[in-house]
């Protein structure tokens, strides 16, 4: 089998080609990736796959050019994409979509052309804003924690399931990923080749990039260890907000399980994350970093900051009953692997922005 990995040197893409490869052979497992090398820190994962025997061209998925010369694969997973819900708010929309949409068409068109399976990783944020801003939440052990007798269609006791509403606004970011997932379900059903959609929750783990857009938990840990300012922003500036948390070799578990199956009458879209018992909060966070270092002050700014919700944690019910998949790394464990990181990595913030 052949599996081109699109963003093959970020943070996802990396773990799960390493994870990938270290459960099978090169002989069993073709694994090429791309990746336009843009971030600090790629360079990085990319010696870190060299080192696996595994092949990263430097390329562009805007660019079908650069797809092509890849040639003819099995599966795409496309780990491709500007993740942050601020993207396009402040200019830079256009970008946005270029990266998010215009390249997804590409590697859509490149499985029609080939035969190839898409397996696209989406995201949380193409749930509905609203109500998940205006959920009723109360503040226990330094956590927000809905309210069950008022919990809105679409969200159980386990988090926001598939059934909760899409509908505008979710950010241009969400509308990306969201719009995304149509076109590859319609791909799939025109041109019958299988797709899976996973909407992960927030993904983390040693080596993730420095940005707090890109992973808040890796984020939160290597600012502490730094001692770089941190601060709660809005929700009374109390550090309440919370989410979930997802290491990707749990999701490389399921994409195992995803390359060997065709579609069927499996469910197309699900929920992919750590679930309630995985949720933290800010403060929480707070607290487990100043027991593992020491203490430190986190300033509070209570002005709210657009697309900025209280409460988001991802029921992975469908996932467990379709594919039989739950999470094995525990919130604890993925801290403390950021944190045996960040005791190596001394300015990993500035060198991985």
């Amino acid at each position: 089998m052949k599996i081109l990995i699109t963003g093959i040197c970020g943070f996802v893409g990396s773990e799960i080609a390493l994870h990938l490869r270290r459960g099978q052979s090169s002989d069993q497992l073709q694994i090429v990736g791309l990746d336009n090398l843009a971030r600090n820190g790629s360079w990085r994962n990319r010696q870190r796959l060299a080192e696996l025997d595994i092949d990263v061209q430097h390329g562009d998925i805007r660019a079908r050019t650069d797809i092509e010369a890849i040639g003819k694969v099995d599966w795409i997973i496309d780990a491709a994409a500007n993740p942050s819900v601020l993207a396009g708010v402040n200019g830079g929309s256009r970008k946005l979509l270029e990266d998010n949409l215009g390249g997804t068409i590409n590697l859509l068109e490149h499985c029609r052309e080939h035969g190839a399976g898409f397996v696209l990783l989406s995201t949380s944020r193409v749930y509905s804003i609203p109500p998940l801003a205006g959920l009723q939440v109360t503040a226990h052990d330094e956590a927000f924690v809905p309210d069950t007798s008022a919990l809105p269609d679409g969200i159980s006791a386990q988090g926001v399931t598939e059934a909760f509403s899409t509908a505008a606004p979710v950010s241009l970011y969400g509308s990306t990923k969201l719009t995304s997932e149509q076109l590859a379900l319609e791909y799939s059903h025109t041109f019958d080749f299988p797709v899976w959609i996973n909407r992960c929750g927030v993904m983390a783990g040693a080596g993730q990039f420095g940005k707090a857009d890109q992973g808040i938990f890796a984020f939160w840990l290597h600012s502490w260890r730094e001692g770089r300012n941190l601060k709660y922003i809005g929700f009374g500036g109390h550090g309440h907000q919370v989410r979930d948390c997802l290491h990707p070799r749990d999701l490389t578990d399921l994409l195992v399980k995803q390359l060997a199956t065709e579609c069927g009458d499996k469910a197309r879209i699900i929920n992919v994350s750590g679930g309630v018992s995985s949720s933290r909060s800010l403060k929480q966070l707070s607290n487990w970093c100043g027991e593992h270092w020491s203490p430190a002050e986190v300033a509070s700014d209570h002005t709210p900051r657009p697309f900025d919700l209280p409460w988001v944690v991802l029921d992975h019910t469908l996932a467990t009953e379709t594919w039989g998949w739950t999470p094995e790394t525990s919130t604890d464990q993925v801290l403390n692997e950021i944190a045996d990181f960040a005791e190596t990595e001394s300015n990993w913030i500035e060198f991985s922005r």
